[in-house]
C-alpha cells in the first residue's frame, strides 16, 4: 500500500457516477441556475459507508480514496477497496468489544489513517462518532464522558493522551473500553492495542437488517463545539449529514473526480469530515493527509508540490503562513481551486495567493451544525472579503433584533429559514440542551449567532459573533473555558477573555486580568498563567495577550463588559 509518486490528473470534469445518484443535476451555466435547480437526493435508509465506500469497493476497487502521509516520511495509500475490508475488520472489533447501533465512540485520532477506517466502522454499526481534539484534559474528556454516555475511546498512543484518558476514567469510574494506535506489539495495561487486533479480526461484516440497520434519522456522528456561556454544546448529525457535504466538496471547493484534495484540519474539528471525507468521496475524490506533530508551513507546501494536490481547503491563518514563506519553490502546476472558511479573509492574502498561483481564493461559510451555507461558487467573481452567497437549499436571510429582515447594507444576524423543512446537512439538535435549542432556533429560524451585512449584488460580508465566541486560527474558543481555566489559579481575582485583532492571525485570544492582593504584575507572572492554563485545558485556547488591570468595566448589575474591552482595543471596528 505504498503510494506511487505520480498522481494521475484528469483535465476537465469527469462526471462521478456516484455522484450523479445524489444530485438532481451535475452541470449548471450560473449561480442561479445552480441555486434554483440544484437539490439533493436523499435515498431511505441512506447509510454513507455501504452507499458510496462499499460501493466504489464493488464498482472501481482501485480506485483511490485516501493518500496518506506523516512527517517521519512515512507515506500510504488506501483504494476504496482497501477501505471496505479495513472498515469491515474494525466494524468486527467495535462489535466483538460491545459496541452496537447508537453506542458513542470518542476519535482522539489527530490524523492518523485509523480515523477513516474508524468512521467508516462506526458508520455501518450505526454507532455515533464523536471526533475530538488530542489536546483535551481530564476534566475536558470526564465532562465527555458524562455527557455522551460514552462507551469507548480510540485515541493516539502518544502526546500523553492515554494517561488523560486513564484520568479521567479513573475519575468516572463507569464501564469505558480503552483503544490506542501505536505499533501492532505494543502493550498497555488495560487498553486495546488497535491496530494489533484490527490485523486478527474477521474480514465479512454484513449491512445489519430490521431493528438493527441504519435509518436516515439516526445519529451519525456528534461534535463537541465551545460556547460563551456554559460547557461545550454537543451537536447532533443524522444520516443525511455526509450528503449535504456534495455542497462543500463538489461545489464549493470544486472537487473533480480522480482528483487529489488536500483540506488543512485536525481530525477532532468539524472541518476535517466537511473536507476529508464525506462530499469529497461521494464527488469520487481521493483524500490528502498530512499527518504532523507540529504544523511546518515549508513541509505541508513541498508536500502539496510533491503528491499533486488538485484542490485546497485551508483557513486563512495558513495562506497567511504560505505567502510569508517562498512559495516561488514549489511547483503548484497540478493546483486547480483553493477555497478559505473559519474566519474572514484579509484581501492582501487574497491578492498575494492570487499572484503566486494565479488561483482565486473562494471564501465560504458555515459552522459545526451546518455544512456550507453561504459560498463563492465557481460561476461567480469573488469579492475579496466576502462569505459569498447562499447555497441551494438554505434560504439565508439576515434580521435585526426586531426578527424583521434587513434592507441592503444593513447589519443583521444570519438565520436559515426553516419553516418548509430543514436543509440536508444542517444539525438535528443539541444533546440533552433543549433550552439552549430553543434559543437558537425559533419561529421557523435557525439563528446562527453570526452578524452580516449584503451588499447590492447580494454577497454576504461577515462582521462577527452576536455574542462572544472568538475564532482564532480557524479554532473556536469559548470565553468561559479559559476564564474558568485563569480562575482556577491562585493569582487570579477575576477576568475577561476577549478577541483581539493580529496580523498573523488575525485573531487571538486576550484574557484582562484583576489580581488578588498578595500578588503583583510582571512578566513573570504573565508567563506562568498563560503555562497555567495550557496546562489545564485544550492549550490552543491560551491567551496569547494578556493583560493586567486594577478592575474590569461592568454593568450596572455587576455583568462584565467584554464589548467595552473589544472596543478600547479595537477603536472603530465595533
Amino acid at each position: 500500500m505504498i503510494f506511487l509518486k505520480e498522481m494521475p490528473f484528469l483535465e476537465g470534469w469527469k462526471i462521478p457516477s456516484l455522484l450523479s445518484k445524489f444530485v438532481s443535476r451535475t452541470d449548471f451555466e450560473s449561480y442561479q441556475d445552480f441555486k434554483d435547480h440544484l437539490s439533493i437526493i436523499v435515498p431511505e435508509n441512506f447509510n454513507f459507508s455501504y452507499d458510496v465506500v462499499d460501493a466504489y469497493a464493488r464498482e472501481q476497487p482501485d480506485k483511490v480514496a485516501l493518500v496518506w502521509c506523516n512527517d517521519l516520511g512515512q507515506e500510504l495509500r488506501f483504494t476504496f477497496g482497501d477501505m471496505k475490508l479495513q472498515s469491515d475488520k474494525a466494524a468486527n472489533l467495535f462489535c466483538r468489544y460491545g459496541i452496537k447501533k447508537g453506542d458513542t465512540v470518542m476519535l482522539t485520532l489527530k490524523a492518523r489513517y485509523d480515523f477513516w477506517i474508524c468512521m467508516t466502522a462506526l458508520h455501518k454499526i450505526g454507532a455515533v462518532a464523536i471526533p475530538a481534539t488530542h489536546m483535551l484534559k481530564k476534566k475536558d474528556i470526564v465532562f465527555r464522558i458524562q455527557r455522551a454516555d460514552l462507551k469507548m475511546i480510540v485515541c493516539i498512543g502518544t502526546d500523553g493522551v492515554p494517561e488523560e484518558v486513564d484520568a479521567a476514567h479513573a475519575e468516572v469510574q463507569r464501564p469505558l473500553v480503552r483503544a490506542f494506535v501505536g505499533s501492532p506489539e505494543e502493550k498497555r495495561d488495560g487498553w486495546v492495542n488497535l491496530r494489533g487486533e484490527l490485523a486478527e479480526s474477521s474480514p465479512r461484516f454484513s449491512r445489519p437488517e430490521g431493528e438493527e440497520a441504519t435509518r436516515n434519522s439516526d445519529v451519525l456522528l456528534a461534535y463537541f463545539t465551545s460556547g460563551t456561556t456554559g460547557y461545550p454544546k454537543m451537536v447532533k448529525h443524522d444520516h443525511t449529514y455526509p450528503l449535504g457535504h456534495i455542497l462543500t466538496a463538489r461545489y464549493w471547493q470544486n472537487v473533480i473526480d480522480d482528483g487529489l484534495h488536500y483540506t488543512v484540519a485536525d481530525t477532532g474539528w468539524a472541518k476535517c469530515v466537511w473536507g476529508q471525507i464525506y462530499g469529497q468521496w461521494i464527488a469520487g475524490s481521493a483524500v490528502f493527509v498530512y499527518d504532523y506533530d507540529r504544523f511546518d508551513v515549508a513541509g505541508m507546501m513541498e508536500r502539496v508540490s510533491r503528491f499533486g494536490v488538485t484542490t485546497f481547503c485551508a483557513p486563512p491563518t495558513i495562506y497567511r503562513f504560505m505567502i510569508k514563506g517562498d512559495m516561488s519553490r514549489y511547483d503548484f502546476s497540478t493546483l486547480k481551486y483553493a477555497v478559505t472558511a473559519g474566519e474572514p479573509l484579509n484581501p492582501t492574502v487574497y491578492n498575494e495567493f492570487l499572484k503566486n498561483t494565479g488561483l482565486r481564493l473562494m471564501e465560504g461559510y458555515g459552522q459545526t451544525e451546518s455544512v456550507v451555507i453561504i459560498a463563492n461558487y465557481p460561476w461567480m467573481d469573488p469579492k475579496p472579503g466576502s462569505m459569498g452567497k447562499p447555497s441551494p437549499g438554505y434560504d439565508v436571510v439576515l434580521v435585526n433584533k426586531d426578527d424583521q429582515v434587513c434592507k441592503v447594507g444593513e447589519e443583521g444576524e444570519v438565520v436559515i429559514k426553516t419553516d418548509n423543512g430543514r436543509p440536508v446537512g444542517l444539525f438535528m439538535d443539541y444533546h440533552l440542551d433543549p433550552d439552549r435549542l430553543r434559543n437558537t432556533w425559533h419561529d421557523g429560524y435557525y439563528h446562527t449567532g453570526d452578524t452580516a451585512w449584503m451588499d447590492e449584488d447580494g454577497y454576504f460580508w461577515f462582521i462577527g459573533r452576536t455574542d462572544d465566541m472568538i475564532k482564532t486560527s480557524g479554532y473556536r474558543v469559548g470565553p468561559f473555558e479559559v476564564e474558568n481555566a485563569l480562575m482556577s489559579h491562585p493569582a487570579v481575582l477575576e477576568c475577561a477573555v476577549t478577541g483581539v485583532s493580529d496580523q498573523l492571525r488575525g485573531v487571538v485570544v486576550k484574557a484582562t486580568v484583576v489580581l488578588t492582593r498578595d500578588h503583583l504584575p510582571s512578566e513573570e507572572l504573565k508567563k506562568e498563567l498563560q503555562d497555567h492554563v495550557k496546562n489545564v485545558t485544550a492549550p490552543y485556547k491560551y491567551p496569547r495577550v494578556l493583560e493586567f488591570v486594577p478592575e474590569l468595566p461592568k454593568t450596572i448589575s455587576g455583568k462584565i463588559r467584554r464589548v467595552e474591552i473589544r472596543e478600547k482595543d479595537q477603536p472603530g471596528q465595533q
